[in-house]
């Protein structure tokens, strides 16, 4: 299950906010996907909030002109409304134009996975990571993409990471009972992480059946 469309968006009881501050522009550049930088690009820790009952919020403080916060709602509506295309290449003009800014990486990988281009995903995720390492939806969108990819371990670590930031992440919580369920016959972990996902969204009933089977397996 992936954690997000957009950063701007709100989802479920997790959502992530992103906060552009001030009116100068950023410098230095950086290629779409964080492929070379022209200067470092020191990461700018974002505020993590958890906010009971609701999941968290996430503001990233960053100094950016007025045409990026412009082009940045501009992108994220193009994407809103399936525009993805045109949506993905306002956002790696942004990327490029203030490189300090992990959100644009991280809407590009999110974006990017769902249109397929799995190598591309993965590489602007890995950026964002390396500008915001605590950022709990870019661990669990990896660890989508190294399941599908096979690198069941990796993935399983990605979830876990995503988990140790903020425990309540329900969206990692079921897919880290998936891997273990399906991928690393791992049943004890799995039911472990099914029933504390219930405890966080107890009207899934897929979830529910899913537990029942896996009882029934464990001979329980």
């Amino acid at each position: 299950m992936n954690s997000a469309m957009f950063l701007r968006s709100t989802l479920l009881t997790v959502f992530a906010t992103v906060l552009l501050a001030g009116c100068n522009a950023t410098t230095g550049s950086v290629k779409a996907g964080g492929k070379t930088a022209a200067t470092p690009v020191k990461p700018t820790p974002a505020k993590f909030e958890v906010e009971e009952n609701v999941g968290f919020t996430i503001t990233e403080n960053v100094r950016v002109s007025g045409d990026v916060r412009f082009d940045y709602d501009e992108a994220l509506r193009l994407l809103d409304s399936g525009q993805a295309e045109a949506g993905m290449q306002l956002l790696e003009s942004i990327a490029e134009r203030a490189p300090k800014l992990s959100a644009p990486f991280i809407d590009l990988g999110v974006a990017k996975h769902a249109a397929g281009d799995i190598e591309a995903a993965e590489r602007y995720l890995a950026h964002a990571l390396k500008l915001q390492p605590g950022q709990p939806v870019v661990h669990n969108e990896l660890g989508i993409i190294y399941r599908k990819t096979g690198r069941f371990d990796e993935a399983k670590a990605s979830y876990e990471r995503a988990l140790a930031i903020y425990p309540g992440y329900h969206y990692a919580r079921r897919n880290l009972a998936v891997l273990c369920d399906l991928y690393l016959g791992d049943l004890d972990c799995a039911l472990q992480n099914y029933e504390a996902y219930m405890q966080t969204v107890p009207g899934d009933e897929q979830a529910n059946i899913w537990i029942a089977d896996l009882k029934m397996r464990m001979g329980q």
